[in-house]
């Protein structure tokens, strides 16, 4: 079949992205479904740093690709042997496709799954096949997904039936900025009531992780970033102390707000500096996590004696140390309760046209979760 979607024939491109125009909005070809896979009608698609770090190099991908990995949509069609979803589905995309086999899927750990790191980072679906082509020309799917088009194919394992009357702009940040962010909270760090939380970064992943940790009852909840307008919504999210990142007294004054340094600091804006910020804010026998990916040659360094003396522990955190199936149909009860308030994260929508221009308001930091109507 054929179907309009946004390919990236070269990272690197320079800024300004709506004159550059990285993406190409054009008709490709989609084989049908193959054994374990899905045809998937996408209704919508979030922007996310990890589609931008693929345009800008930071996070190599081969190429040409078909970029998105935050969607949701409807099942139109089943592959053989696909048991656990019916046509007319609702559901979310999951950017890393559980095994179930290999070793860390087998403890419980599918974020980890090693057949999906491999299909991942070669561009093509579990099954080691690409469904995508152009001109005679094999197209790359980004992780798993390719959200940026009208239709896609997917493996069984990288989507997660949901609740038919959510909103599928509000359905599809589950799949990446939620499970990431606020699974860091909840899964990766098991953040208890009335422990003191930092969260260093306020982009879509940041802010969820700030909802997970103002659900959890953290105490104080303290947000960092660089946009006056993010360090405002936060507060009206709950925290309890915002800074500008730029303040060159930030370390100590967060230190005294937390009375010696957050039980839990959450580095969210993949960069050494960012981390370095979130390590020296974490107070003796705290836990400093990261979800944040800068380029893979970045380095962060830490005095070992410190690590030692003080019994710190660094951890990260990948696709919020969640189990799909099980933690995005929960997270999207607790927004319907009114717990988990993720509506607040979505800033525009904008059409497959627009998704240049999506890009640059996303590297200014000037928004938060724009979404691409499909």
């Amino acid at each position: 079949m054929k179907t309009r979607a946004a390919i990236l024939h070269q990272i690197g491109a320079a800024k300004p992205y709506a004159e550059s125009r990285p993406l190409e909005i054009a008709e490709v070809d989609l084989d049908p479904p193959g054994p374990g896979e899905v045809l998937l009608k996408m209704r919508a698609a979030g922007l996310c740093h990890s589609d931008l770090s693929v345009i800008d190099g930071n996070r190599p991908r081969p190429v040409p690709m078909v970029l998105g990995h935050e969607g949701a949509g409807i099942v139109e069609e089943l592959g053989p042997g696909v048991k656990s979803l019916s046509v007319g589905d609702h559901v979310v995309t999951a950017f890393v496709p559980s095994c179930g086999h290999c070793r860390p899927c087998l403890e419980g750990r599918p974020a980890l799954c090693e057949p999906a790191l491999a299909t991942n980072t070669a561009g093509t679906l579990l099954s080691g096949a690409r469904r995508l082509h152009r001109d005679g020309q094999k197209l790359h799917h980004h992780l798993g997904v390719s959200a940026f088009a009208e239709y896609a194919v997917v493996s069984e394992q990288s989507l997660v039936r949901v609740d038919r009357s959510l909103d599928f702009a509000q359905a599809a940040v589950f799949g990446c900025a939620v499970i990431t962010g606020t699974g860091a909270v909840i899964n990766t760090a098991d953040v208890a009531a009335e422990k003191s939380v930092a969260v260093i970064g306020l982009g879509g992943v940041g802010m969820a992780a700030l909802l997970g940790a103002q659900m959890r009852g953290a105490s104080p909840l303290i947000a960092v970033d660089l946009s006056p307008s993010k360090l405002e919504l936060a507060r009206k999210l709950g925290a309890t102390h915002v800074f500008d990142a730029t303040n060159p007294d930030i370390v100590k004054e967060i230190r005294e707000a937390s009375q010696g340094g957050v039980d839990y600091a959450f580095e969210m804006a993949g960069s050494a500096q960012a981390m370095t910020l979130a390590y020296q804010i974490t107070r003796r026998g705290g836990t400093t996590v990261t979800a944040g990916l800068p380029h893979p040659q970045t380095v962060f360094s830490v005095p070992q004696t410190g690590l030692v003396a003080e019994e710190r522990t660094i951890k990260g955190s990948y696709l919020g140390s969640c189990v799909p199936s099980r933690d995005i149909p929960r997270y999207i009860e607790w927004f319907q309760e009114g717990r988990l308030p993720v509506d607040q994260l979505l800033a525009e929508t904008l059409s497959l046209e627009d998704i240049n221009a999506g890009f640059d308001r996303l590297a200014s930091g000037a928004t938060l979760r724009q979404t691409v109507i499909l």
